[in-house]
């Protein structure tokens, strides 16, 4: 049949329904046809919704709900059998006055006991921490690794040559040292110039080959416990005092021994040779000697305000006791037990500084300073005064590498070794060791006198100290805590929870019916839906 239009139907539906076309109509016939079947949907959802909420109502009517007496005698029953004590008495007592008396203990120690496991949660919550200090004696005893370094850097031909080292080396080193801000030195015209006419200068190499070195003539005596140690058994490493020296950095055999004897350790014997090394005096480099530090062979040395010095004629006689220090992990403590260095085998703050400035300088400067961590390109000399040297500024400024608590970049270790020392000194050599030095040497008794350092290091005994922070309070103890508190003021139990849990779920179950049976009636009261 023939429509001489566009038709658009539009169905509305709230207790009526509205058929609308555009100006042309449908054929009376047509049109209801299509409303009888409408209505006929309508009908069949409104019978297949009062289906469905009769079979719910039929399913929940056959829960039958208690009666007002079952229930009264449901709370009754609670009252006389729970373990909860005191509601017994208060159920039982038929003397209004012991009544109220036995309702007054209850609700008392029930407000008490709310107070106690209030303020005990608010304990917890504070995060407690007790520190336990502990000596623990043991037959073995790791020995901790020692780096030694010339106070005088640098040998003296080779600054004669290349005096602009001082001031090179000092902005070199400066990614090593914690905190500091530049001075402005990377405007002097004479480092400008010498950069600028050394593109290919090297001054790893440079430091390498001209500083201090440790052979036959610079370590004149070494032993480790009565058995005979050389250059061999050191590890060579840069420090802000150019070429340093490790002794038991844990590659070495001793580093995979223990040492079962006090009183005797490490004995070294230095010659810092003064004339054929020398440093500025300018930079604050005034003495003559060898500056040390002790630190687990798991670590890498930190001279930055930690170093202990020997001077020249001198017998330094160390004594060292190691300090173990457990810290916990936030929130009781500050440590991260989730954080790795990719370096190094063990976690430290002064290894995660060292690698956190590698990250942030090889990100903005496109390569990696050899006094840092890392497999990035190394920096060349320029690279420190265009961009290294004010960028580390800049790291300090914004604090992009700190450290200390638990949201810092590197935060306390967990567990940290350290060495506590006891330095005593007397002047080496005596009288008639000089003239036995002098002749064996072959050197004047003035040239002992004013180069030869003789160091000795040593476990006092063999034990250790660990300083441990605790948890205070933990889960186990919070519960029991709060169990005596349930005992104490109510003589309740898990148990006596249980059964509460019980009871107030069972009536929760019953209302819960009641009113969803309420609900299924006034819906099906619901005048049914009058199509138009």
């Amino acid at each position: 049949m023939p429509i001489a239009g566009s038709i658009n139907v539009f169905a509305l539906r709230s207790h009526k329904m509205n058929i609308v076309t555009d100006e042309n109509w449908m054929h009376p016939e047509d049109l209801g046809s299509l409303t009888a079947k409408m209505d006929q949907f309508e009908k069949a959802k409104v019978h297949a919704k009062k289906g469905l909420l009769e079979k719910i109502k039929i399913h929940l009517s056959k829960k039958r709900l208690p009666s007002p007496t079952d229930r009264k005698k449901f709370d009754h029953d609670f009252a006389i059998s729970t373990s909860l004590h005191g509601v017994y008495n208060i159920a039982q007592n038929k003397n209004k006055a012991r009544k109220v008396i036995w309702l007054s203990v209850v609700l008392g120690s029930v407000s008490l006991l709310v107070w106690q496991i209030y303020s005990r949660l608010l304990n917890y919550f504070t995060w407690p921490t007790t520190t336990s200090i502990e000596v623990q004696y043991v037959e073995k005893i790791e020995f901790p690794a020692v780096t030694f370094c010339n106070v005088n850097r640098f040998q003296t031909d080779a600054v004669a040559k290349f005096g602009i080292i001082f001031f090179l080396w000092d902005i070199v080193s400066k990614v090593l040292r914690l905190q500091e801000f530049s001075a402005n030195t990377t405007a002097s015209p004479e480092a400008f110039d010498f950069v600028t006419s050394h593109k290919n200068f090297s001054i790893t190499d440079f430091v390498k080959s001209n500083g201090f070195y440790l052979n036959n003539t610079t370590l004149l005596n070494c032993e480790f416990f009565g058995i005979p140690c050389g250059p061999k058994d050191f590890k060579h490493i840069f420090t802000e005092y150019g070429n340093c020296f490790t002794f038991n950095h844990g590659e070495n055999i001793q580093g995979k021994h223990k040492i079962s004897v006090s009183g005797r350790g490490l004995n070294l014997l230095f010659n810092v040779n003064q004339e054929e090394f020398t440093d500025n005096p300018a930079l604050g480099f005034m003495d003559s000697g060898i500056i040390f530090v002790i630190h687990s062979p798991k670590k890498e040395p930190q001279f930055d305000g930690l170093g202990l010095s020997s001077p020249v004629g001198m017998h330094a006689r160390v004594t060292i006791r190691q300090l173990k220090t457990v810290h916990q992990e936030y929130p009781w403590g500050e440590c991260n037990p989730n954080i790795k260095l990719q370096s190094f085998s063990s976690y430290s703050t002064y290894g995660c500084l060292k690698e956190c400035k590698a990250r942030h300088i090889e990100k903005q400067c496109g390569c990696l300073p050899f006094l840092l961590p890392g497999n990035g390109i190394e920096c060349k000399l320029q690279k420190y005064f265009n961009c290294i040297s004010p960028f580390l500024d800049y790291i300090e400024l914004k604090g992009l590498c700190t450290m200390g608590t638990h949201n810092s970049s590197c935060p306390v270790s967990c567990e940290d070794t350290e060495y506590q020392t006891t330095v005593s000194y007397s002047t080496f050599p005596s009288q008639k060791a000089l003239k036995f030095l002098s002749n064996k040497l072959n050197q004047s008794e003035e040239y002992i006198r004013e180069n030869l350092v003789n160091i000795e290091i040593n476990y006092s005994d063999l034990n250790y100290k660990i300083t441990q922070q605790q948890k205070a309070v933990g889960v186990p103890e919070l519960l029991a805590d709060v169990g005596g508190q349930l005992g104490l003021f109510c003589g309740a139990s898990m148990i006596t929870i249980m059964e509460i849990i019980e009871y107030v779920f069972t009536n929760f179950y019953w209302i819960f019916i009641f009113f969803l049976l309420k609900i299924l009636e006034m819906i099906q009261r619901t005048p049914p839906i009058q199509t138009v």
